[in-house]
């Protein structure tokens, strides 16, 4: 029987959406072969795969048994297995592949079917409400326009949820991790770090101590460690 060759992540390494695939990865123990990409110099074989040309894709071979026809016609079982590339470049779709293979952590909270929508829900907010305004926010600071105030404004409205959800228990589901910590985390952190002397006094410490938990955990640094640029050295490396 072929064995199945470990599946191909194209990565970035401060990509926040990179960053939420790479945590599910370790999360649930799989490993595979990572090729770290740049923004400005993307691999045209992972634009071949996923043409929209972002991170993270992660790349399956699935293995179908193969079957032949014999000279009388008749179906027999083929040696030859057929291996066929199956595309995952969604990172939250990525974090649920990996945890529906291996939870130990119990993320997706399987004792409580109704958490998963929920938790689905507001990273659908997180992706297509405040990640926009985020980048905004950014835009803003870097370039000193005066509409920084009023789009932090804007984005505090996510970050003032996620502290009243930390007000109810220690983390943003219960009193345990779920997906939803480590699917936010990225995007928090980069909230952050737009203006430190703004947000080190903000009224938000319950989500100050959570944002600094989970960046002081060994899970982090492994996250994201820096390997070799897949375009100078043509080599993916194991990751997981």
């Amino acid at each position: 029987m072929s064995q199945i060759p470990l599946p191909t992540l194209y990565s970035l390494q401060h990509c926040p959406y990179a960053m939420r695939a790479r945590l599910g990865l370790l999360l649930a123990k799989q490993k595979v072969m990572l090729k770290a990409v740049v923004t400005k110099n993307k691999s045209e074989e992972m634009l071949a795969l996923s043409p929209k040309g972002t991170v993270p894709v992660l790349v399956l071979e699935d293995v179908i048994e193969g079957h032949g026809e014999s000279e009388s016609g008749l179906e027999t079982e083929s040696t030859d297995n057929i291996k066929l590339p199956r595309i995952i470049d969604e990172s939250v779709d990525i974090m649920l592949w990996a945890l529906n293979i291996n939870d130990p952590d119990d993320l997706l909270l399987s004792q409580t079917p109704e958490a998963l929508p929920v938790m689905l829900e507001l990273i659908s907010y997180n992706d297509k409400v405040f990640k926009p305004l985020l980048e905004q926010y950014k835009d803003a600071k870097r370039y000193h326009k005066d509409t920084e105030a009023d789009l932090r404004t804007q984005c505090e409205s996510f970050i003032q949820a996620l502290e009243l959800r930390l007000s109810q228990h220690q983390y943003l589901m219960g009193d345990n991790l779920s997906l939803l910590d480590f699917a936010l985390l990225p995007f928090v952190r980069q909230f952050a770090r737009v203006d430190r002397h703004w947000y080190l006094q903000s009224p938000y410490p319950l989500l100050r101590q959570w944002l600094k938990d989970h960046l002081d955990r060994p899970l982090f640094s492994r996250m994201m460690k820096k390997l070799p640029l897949y375009s100078e050295t043509r080599e993916a490396y194991p990751f997981g």
